[in-house]
């Protein structure tokens, strides 16, 4: 049996989509299970032992309708007997359609019936203790396994190697890895999910003030101004327990050195989605715009807590739109009161301290 999961977008929803794998993987052992996404995303993917192999789809085959069809007839010759399309995009609708495998699943759209016989209708507000996310990706699962499924968690896989080098990573740099460490997500995948820096700076005085951890920022080189820009916003006390050029330009050695963490605390993303996946605890701001019924994952869990404007003000949500909010989010991002959020995450704090005494 051989089986494509496809997940385009960004690498929390690739992360996330492993459940998928995870689970057919059980139910098949001798199952050839690849997995499509877009190039930026293979390294939470890499030694995943429940996926096989891992197909990329890039922004050449995307773009180009030869270049296209040609990949679309490679992945023909592959003979697979199952697709599963989790985002389902004009480029993926015709990879399934013409794989010429028996089952190919997506959800329900007013298009999906010409590409797909099996879809189903995405739930939308339905209680869940794992999350929106996880749930819609479950029922993909349904033409394949009956039983309930009880492994609903994304993991990421490292190598002793890498785990090995992140630690020599924080020695060269004098970490102390008797104190705690905590890395920030200083910065959103994109300026909308991103709290206003001189709040952030706030919180990290403040963590360091209740933990006297030592903090790491998440950041890439070309970010290096806006991290900067965070770090001077803090005190000079905070200013000591920074370590502001440790950082990682690669994604695998970037979870490496988050594995090394206590926690991460800042912007909900692919961060905190990858954190979860490491099972470090984790603290998240969301955007106002971004639903927290689909991303609030796992936290059920003592160690995952997030903060949202819903949970502050919700007559904002009933008057209106997603959209709206997302245009106007700096506007509402000043109507998270930032002494609430300090006293959430003191709460926070004290609970996960509890839990691990």
């Amino acid at each position: 049996m051989r089986i494509l999961v496809i997940q385009q977008k960004r690498i929390g929803d690739v992360l996330t989509s492993t459940i998928i794998c995870n689970n057919l993987k059980t139910k098949f052992p001798d199952a050839v299970i690849d997995y499509m996404c877009y190039p930026n995303s293979v390294d939470v993917l890499k030694e995943n032992p429940n996926i096989d192999n891992i197909i990329p789809l890039t922004n050449k085959v995307r773009k180009s309708i030869p270049s296209l069809f040609k990949f679309i007839f490679q992945i023909r010759r592959k003979k697979y007997n199952a697709v599963i399309d989790v985002y389902s995009k004009l480029e993926t609708n015709l990879i399934t359609l013409f794989s010429g495998a028996k089952y190919k699943v997506s959800y329900h759209k007013w298009y999906t019936k010409i590409f797909y016989n099996y879809t189903y209708e995405r739930f939308d507000a339905i209680e869940s203790e794992h999350g929106l996310a996880i749930e819609n990706r479950l029922l993909l699962l349904k033409p394949f396994i009956s039983e309930k499924i009880i492994d609903v968690k994304p993991k990421i896989f490292l190598k002793e190697s890498e785990i090995n080098e992140a630690k020599q990573l924080l020695k060269s740099h004098n970490i102390d890895t008797q104190k705690p460490i905590i890395m920030f997500g200083i910065l959103g995948s994109e300026v909308y999910k991103t709290y206003p820096l001189e709040g952030m700076a706030k919180i990290i005085d403040f963590t360091v003030a209740k933990t006297n951890a030592t903090i790491i920022f998440n950041y890439i080189p070309d970010q290096k101004e806006q991290a900067l820009e965070v770090y001077n916003y803090c005190t000079e006390e905070t200013k000591k327990h920074i370590a502001f050029d440790l950082y990682c330009t690669e994604l695998r050695s970037f979870l490496a050195l988050l594995s090394q963490c206590e926690m991460l605390i800042g912007n909900e993303g692919g961060a905190v989605n990858m954190a979860k996946a490491l099972e470090i605890p984790t603290f998240s701001i969301f955007t106002p715009s971004v639903r927290k019924e689909t991303w609030q994952l796992f936290e059920n869990e003592v160690k995952n807590a997030s903060i949202h404007l819903k949970d502050l003000k919700p007559e904002i949500y009933e008057q209106h739109t997603e959209q709206y909010i997302k245009e106007h989010t700096f506007e509402y991002y000043a109507e998270y009161p930032l002494p609430l959020m300090l006293e959430k995450l003191e709460t926070y704090f004290q609970e996960y301290k509890n839990k691990n005494t």
